[in-house]
């Protein structure tokens, strides 16, 4: 499909005038931003092809923090993720006039009316259907939540922030996507202990430990509102 021609410059002005004080993005998300923009909307291609190892050379970091830049453009509705597999992500660069404000208004997977997005999420159960389920897979950009690794195929599962033992709900508060061996080895452990073993065992660094410890917290103030598009009326397979 082709797209139609961009204006370069009006796009860089609305970025920075605009979407980047709005979303209060940071300077590697606009450098991210500019260099995905620039290799897939301004070469007339909607969608694009990355590596987080692939790119990160091109900002002069590291993958961890690039990683979680990108997380944060696909959260904040900049990128939206097609696809993520052993190649890499598959992401439609948005312009930023396509990006909508913070998700204040979405058709809920209820199908109920448009209310208030995140009054709706919280009596939503995250467990009930499929679309749900892989509405928090997709939040978590098909990474780990703890370890930030990628896992393998399809093995991941969702994990309990706060185990249903001690009275954690299926809230997308409570509800993270993750891999099969962060899964098993965390247990009742409370999240920010399990994190801090992750350090310890050199999985994280100290970057990633502060960043996922803040990520617990955003989690809890329901700061991490997955996205949800579609009525969800089936039933959970």
């Amino acid at each position: 499909m082709k797209t139609k021609d961009i204006d370069a410059v009006q796009v860089w002005k609305e970025l920075e005038d605009g979407l980047a004080p709005r979303l209060k993005l940071s300077v590697l998300d606009r450098a991210i931003y500019s260099y995905l923009f620039r290799h897939s909307r301004l070469e007339g291609k909607l969608r694009l092809r990355f590596s987080i190892l692939g790119l990160a050379p091109h900002v002069r970091l590291t993958g961890a923090p690039v990683r979680e830049s990108v997380r944060r453009l696909i959260d904040h509705g900049v990128l939206r993720l097609v696809d993520r597999s052993k190649l890499g992500h598959v992401v439609e660069v948005r312009l930023p006039g396509e990006v909508r404000g913070p998700r204040t208004r979405r058709t809920t997977a209820a199908g109920l009316s448009k209310l208030p997005h995140a009054a709706k999420l919280d009596d939503m159960d995250f467990l009930r259907t499929r679309a749900l389920r892989q509405a928090l897979h997709a939040r978590e950009g098909g990474l780990c939540f703890y370890c930030l690794r990628q896992p393998p195929g399809r093995s991941h599962c969702l994990d309990h922030v706060v185990p249903r033992a001690y009275g954690g709900s299926n809230s997308y508060r409570n509800l993270v996507s993750c891999c099969l061996d962060c899964n098993s080895r965390k247990r009742d452990t409370p999240a920010a202990d399990f994190l801090r073993r992750l350090f310890r065992e050199g999985r994280l660094s100290a970057k990633d430990l502060s960043a996922r410890l803040r990520a617990v917290q955003d989690l809890a103030a329901g700061k991490l509102q997955p996205e949800v598009e579609e009525a969800g009326s089936k039933e959970r397979k």
